[in-house]
């Protein structure tokens, strides 16, 4: 009977715009459904049953120690992971336990405060300093995630200490600025897994944006349902993630989905899009989703190396050292804005499911 009904609420016609609407002007996300008791997930969030499998293999993703005086087997192992899995994990990074941990707790905070404080930040208007909402693409995507999150564009322009949430102000400024720092590391050894020299990356700014977006999954009662997050690329050059211990994200790995397993202390790193397309697809960024889960909520920070959708000129395209006959550019030059509206515009997923920097592919 159970499964007949569930048939029912996928199949049966409803006014899905109304729906949407009506869930977005509560401004309370999803959040607010479990605060209010819900105990079935409301249509707009089902999704078609062969989206959503649930299956996945075990993977022991790559724990690199930055901390090690071996810069070149360093360099060695993120080239690897960087080229054939698209994502990997850091240890001894630099950002003290405390920090992070503090980190996750304020936007834990954020997310489990009253209504009435977060939804002075609730939004679709991303040119606000704070930005808070269920769904970026709610309106355009076929099911919703059950997903909330705030995010504020932390780089190269800081916000003003009195338009961050109060709840989780300082951490978040903290956790930025020692995110910033992580990333000029990074860009500087993936530089050399290039090739090129150390400082090339950070040379053309792709260390110099950061959005430090704040997710929540709160608990669901039916996660063969919907889904955390759907799968998707990430459309910037870096992404650095840290995740509580509940778990749910997974890759796409040889065409099988793996788990990306907590581990304490670490950080998860990933390729983005931009940094796939300027490597001229030396480098993988790799389609990733979130499962949902009657566990929760589940909180990460995701932080991303993007200027987004800032107004910026500058162009980007596959880097010109990385360039000969027998390796010619794969891409059409862009800049950062232009991709990240057409990402946007979007949604989490390409055009009918594909990659979204497809279009720029010559």
């Amino acid at each position: 009977m159970a499964n007949a009904k569930t048939t029912v609420s996928i199949t049966a016609p409803y006014d899905r715009a109304t729906e949407l609407k009506a869930f977005d002007q509560k401004k309370c996300g999803v959040q607010g459904l479990v605060d209010a008791g819900i105990r079935h997930v409301p249509r707009i969030f089902i999704n078609s049953p062969d989206t959503i499998p649930k299956t996945s293999t075990h993977f022991e993703l790559p724990v690199i120690d930055l901390g090690s005086t071996d810069r070149a087997s360093t360099v060695e192992k993120i080239r690897v992971a960087s080229e054939n899995m698209g994502f990997f994990q850091v240890v001894s990074h630099g950002i003290p336990l405390k920090v992070m941990s503090e980190t996750l707790e304020g936007v834990r905070k954020f997310h489990e405060q009253d209504v009435e404080m977060k939804e002075r930040f609730y939004t679709r208007d991303t040119s606000k300093t704070v930005v808070y909402n269920s769904n970026f693409n709610l309106y355009t995507s076929s099911a919703a995630n059950w997903r909330d999150t705030f995010f504020t564009f932390m780089a190269p322009s800081p916000p003003l200490l009195e338009e961050l949430p109060e709840v989780c102000r300082d951490i978040q400024i903290e956790y930025s600025n020692q995110v910033m720092k992580l990333g000029g590391l990074l860009f500087s050894l993936i530089s050399e897994t290039l090739g090129l020299k150390p400082s090339y990356l950070g040379d053309i700014d792709c260390d110099k944006g950061l959005v430090f977006a704040g997710h929540c999954y709160p608990a669901c009662p039916q996660p063969n349902l919907t889904m955390g997050a759907t799968k998707h690329s990430d459309d910037g050059f870096l992404t650095v993630l840290l995740q509580d211990e509940i778990g749910g994200l997974q890759m796409l790995h040889q065409d099988q989905w793996v788990d990306v397993q907590p581990t304490p202390g670490a950080l998860v790193i990933n390729i983005g899009d931009l940094l796939q397309m300027i490597s001229n697809d030396k480098l993988k960024s790799v389609e990733h989703r979130v499962l949902a889960n009657e566990k929760g909520p589940r909180v990460s920070v995701a932080c991303f190396f993007t200027t987004s959708l800032a107004p910026s000129t500058k162009v980007y395209g596959p880097i010109k050292e990385l360039i000969s006959d027998d390796n010619p550019p794969r891409y059409r030059e862009t800049t950062v804005h232009d991709y990240a509206h057409h990402a946007y515009s979007k949604g989490a997923k390409g055009v009918d499911g594909g990659r979204r920097f497809l279009h720029l592919k010559l």
